[in-house]
Formats: C-alpha cells, structure tokens, sequence
C-alpha cells in the first residue's frame, strides 16, 4: 500500500472529479439508446473505477467511487419540479443503479496484481507482487 501524500491525495481528487463526471453522464444517458445506452453507462463505470485503481490504489477508487455515488444520489432523487431521471418502478433505472453497483463492486474484488505493476528486478526482470527475486522464487539469481 502506498503511503498517503499530497499527490495521492490529489490523485483522489481528481478521481473523485472523475466519478462526478461519469454519475451524471451515466444518469442522463443511460435510457438515450435502449439498450445501448445501459451498456455503455455502465461500461463507462467499469472503466472509470478500474482506472482510478490502478492509478493510486485504494485512495482514487474510494475518490471516485464516491464522487459516483453522490452524483447518481443526488440525480436520482427528485426535482424541484416533481421530475425523476431515474424512475425506480423502471427497469432502465433499476439496470443503471443496479449495474453499475456491480461494476464498482466487481472492480474491488480484482486480485491487486492485475492492476499494479510489478517491480522489475535488478536485471529487468519483474519480480512477483510484494515478492522479491532470489530464493524460493524460481529465479536463477539470488
């Protein structure tokens, strides 16, 4: 795990930025193009969440995740006006929350050695996650 800095908390504020964005987009688009739409908003969240992982780890996947949910929170509620952008009687509504719950989700229980880079050794090859070359890790030089 990486010890918090200013720019890993940087990094988490602007994933959390990025979560916002990618909440109020999938809000507003996910019923555009049936089915099309839900896919891509919710594909959309896949990849914003997992890009924030691998940039900083746990600290820009909690940014973004929450800046995700405090954007569809406050877009799914309703209007001044009495309007919904996300009808929970509705299947397209339930698809987009319940979708990408399962995105953000998903994404937390990726192995971390999928998204990290593993440190190369000292003659440039990599060594395991949290590993190190030499005995007992089948590298021919201690």
């Amino acid at each position: 795990m990486q010890p918090l800095s200013t720019a890993l908390l940087g990094r988490g504020a602007v994933t959390f930025l990025l979560g916002v964005v990618v909440g109020v987009l999938g809000t507003l688009m996910h019923r555009a193009v049936r089915p099309w739409g839900l896919a891509l908003c919710v594909l959309l969240v896949l990849v914003a969440v997992l890009t924030a992982r691998a940039w900083g780890g746990w600290v820009t996947y909690v940014g973004a995740v929450g800046g995700l949910f405090l954007a569809v929170t406050l877009l799914a509620g309703e209007g001044p006006g009495g309007d919904v952008l996300v009808p929970g009687t509705d299947l397209w509504g339930i698809g987009w929350l319940g979708g990408a719950a399962v995105a953000v989700v998903a994404v937390a229980l990726l192995p971390r050695r999928w998204v990290t880079e593993a440190p190369a050794g000292p003659d440039g090859v990599d060594t395991p996650a949290g590993g190190t070359a030499g005995a007992g890790s089948g590298h021919p030089f201690p």
